[in-house]
């Protein structure tokens, strides 16, 4: 159901009652070219049936709904920040349906992001661990911070996020340790160093240490430091809102217009992997 490029995008939104659910919903009523076209939300949801933007005061003439068939029938996208399994599932009907997504869930398994590979082979995806434009120039950065400190050079990631996150470390952390070990010609999964407690030992060289900070309304920060002899480098980026993973959706929604199938990240929308 893939629109032309010039055409508004009828823009679906999963986790309509949430509070990136919200977000999205009033982005997206007050976007150029965009239009509200489903909500979704669970079954026991107590907000089905009612107006998606009533929390506005306006009126949409979209209800949220649990029904997937009928919450994408008028969609071009869906916008997805939930749990992996719901996800997961949305996926299924999309690529049946031939609803492009965006995939801002994270806590994905190394299945579950195969599962997404093969639901791209008949859809359009975006998927990145994080929507935010500037964490992902952040990441950039981190690229080439990485190449020209390769050695002599200690790295650590420390990430903090409100107590209702349950992944750690955060998909966005994960995704910088890998940055920084594919810059390096190497895999994070050999370096990661997700615990210490007790006699650790000396720190192992080339190790990428992640240390996870939980607490109160903190929306999100991540700071990498590159620690060598006498000096640090610190590359961080910290959210005060969801703002930014909103607006970068909504780029990340709009990208999706020149393709019918494919998985791409936000360094492919922002233009970045050149």
């Amino acid at each position: 159901m893939t629109t032309s490029s010039t055409s508004a995008r009828r823009i679906a939104v999963a986790g309509a009652g949430g509070r990136m659910g919200r977000m999205l919903i009033e982005a997206i009523v007050q976007a150029e070219g965009l239009v509200l076209a489903g909500a979704l939300d669970v079954p026991q949801s107590p907000l089905l049936g009612s107006d998606a933007a009533g929390f506005l005061g306006k009126t949409s003439g979209v209800a949220i709904t649990a029904d997937l068939q009928q919450g994408l029938a008028q969609a071009d996208v869906l916008i997805d920040f939930t749990r992996p399994e719901g996800t997961l599932a949305h996926l299924a009907v999309c690529a049946e349906r031939g609803v492009q997504v965006v995939i801002g869930t994270t806590g994905f398994s190394e299945a579950q992001k195969a599962e997404i590979a093969r639901f791209a082979e008949k859809t359009a995806i975006v998927f990145a661990p994080n929507m935010s434009v500037g964490v992902n120039v952040t990441m950039k950065l981190l690229e080439m911070a990485a190449k020209a400190l390769d050695a002599g050079y200690d790295v650590e990631i420390v990430e903090a996020h409100h107590k209702h996150k349950v992944d750690a470390p955060s998909g966005t952390a994960l995704k910088m340790g890998e940055v920084i070990a594919e810059a390096q010609g190497t895999r994070l999964a050999d370096r990661a160093v997700y615990e210490r407690y007790g006699d650790t030992g000396a720190r192992v060289d080339g190790s990428i240490g992640f240390a996870t900070v939980r607490g109160g309304d903190i929306v999100g920060e991540h700071s990498v430091m590159f620690i060598g002899s006498g000096e640090r480098i610190e590359i961080a980026h910290k959210s005060n809102s969801r703002a930014g993973y909103v607006q970068g959706s909504l780029r990340a929604a709009r990208f999706l217009a020149a393709h019918r199938t494919g998985q791409f990240d936000m360094y492919d929308v922002l233009g970045l992997n050149d």
